[in-house]
């Protein structure tokens, strides 16, 4: 059954992305002549972003990414004889998945001039790590692979929500590789932090796992039910999670899963500041992004100063998030 569920998720899915990459070609240049003409109407109210042609052609670049990747990964899988050479298998995935990524964020980075700082990259080696992550936008979930993978060779294990199945490519790449897609909608939430902490067991020197203790992307509003949700569940956490203003409290099931399935592993804090205009569509329109910077910083803390007591390690936790909270209002 499940197996059939895949194979169909996948012909939708596939279908979908290949139809709407042919669609966005043929009409290209009615979609830039569109606009073109928002922008200037835009423009006449005095701002000169020209935000509109910049995200028709990403979103067609990012289609045509899609396409590119199911076959490549689609060849490997043929040409690994089905996926039996399974080493090729995994390093080619790993390859396709580096370069997609790659082409999608230098594409967003030309295209709005972004400028890009990164801080403490050098802490990224050796494995095996622990990474926990802000998650402001849809563009931060490229920036692992981008700064961690693709100048260290990290080979990273994602911790990510199901609802991203319905990208073609990231299905096909993602359940190839160990990762795991958290149902969110699961009445068995303890099963679901199991398999979390099992995808941190046997990580090897040159690899990771990487979770968003947040659980989903910040607004005020998700702040706003997290602060409600901790009050009645855990007051202690709560008065200090009303400290923090630019973060959401961290989930605490999932990173002490990971923490005490690979105890020798150290962790290291990603956090960033910049994307926070890419969460939504109208904040993107808006222009401010265009021209703007990302600082990107990456904080590790060795494993031997993680408390092993896992109340304490949740007091761990949220020091460190507080420090985020605090770099990015300073930032």
């Amino acid at each position: 059954m499940k197996r059939r569920e895949t194979v169909t998720r996948r012909l939708r899915s596939v279908s979908i992305v290949g139809a709407a990459f042919l669609a966005a070609t043929l009409a290209l240049p009615v979609l830039l002549l569109g606009g073109a003409l928002y922008d200037l109407a835009v423009f006449a109210l005095g701002r000169r972003r020209f935000v509109a042609v910049r995200l028709i052609l990403i979103g067609w670049i990012y289609l045509g990414a899609e396409v590119l990747g199911i076959v490549a990964l689609g060849g490997l899988w043929v040409g690994t004889a089905g996926g039996r050479i399974e080493g090729l298998l995994i390093g080619g995935t790993y390859t396709i998945q580096r370069w997609w990524a790659g082409l999608i964020f230098a594409t967003i980075r030309e295209l709005f001039r972004l400028r890009v700082e990164v801080e403490g990259s050098e802490l990224l080696t050796p494995g095996p790590i622990i990474v926990f992550m802000r998650h402001t936008s849809i563009v931060d979930n490229l920036l692992p692979n981008v700064f961690m993978t693709a100048p260290h060779g990290i080979k990273l294990r994602y911790v990510l929500k199901r609802e991203l199945l319905s990208d073609p490519a990231l299905d096909i790449a993602g359940t190839r590789l160990p990762n795991y897609f958290v149902d969110r909608r699961s009445k068995d939430s303890e099963g679901e932090v199991a398999e979390i902490g099992r995808l941190g067991s046997g990580l090897g020197a040159d690899e990771g796992v990487l979770i968003y203790p947040e659980g989903t992307r910040f607004t005020e509003a998700r702040r706003a039910r997290a602060l409600e949700r901790l009050q009645s569940t855990n007051p202690a956490l709560h008065e200090r999670a009303t400290q923090m203003h630019a973060v959401l409290p961290p989930r605490l099931g999932g990173p002490l899963a990971l923490l005490a399935a690979e105890p020798a592993a150290d962790v290291v804090i990603a956090a960033h500041v910049g994307l926070d205009g890419f969460s939504h569509i109208r904040q993107i329109l808006g222009g401010g992004l265009v021209g703007s910077t990302i600082r990107v910083r990456f904080q590790r803390f060795s494993h031997r100063g993680i408390p092993p007591d896992p109340t304490a390690r949740a007091e761990w936790l949220y020091d460190r998030w507080t420090e985020v909270d605090a770099w990015i209002g300073e930032s």
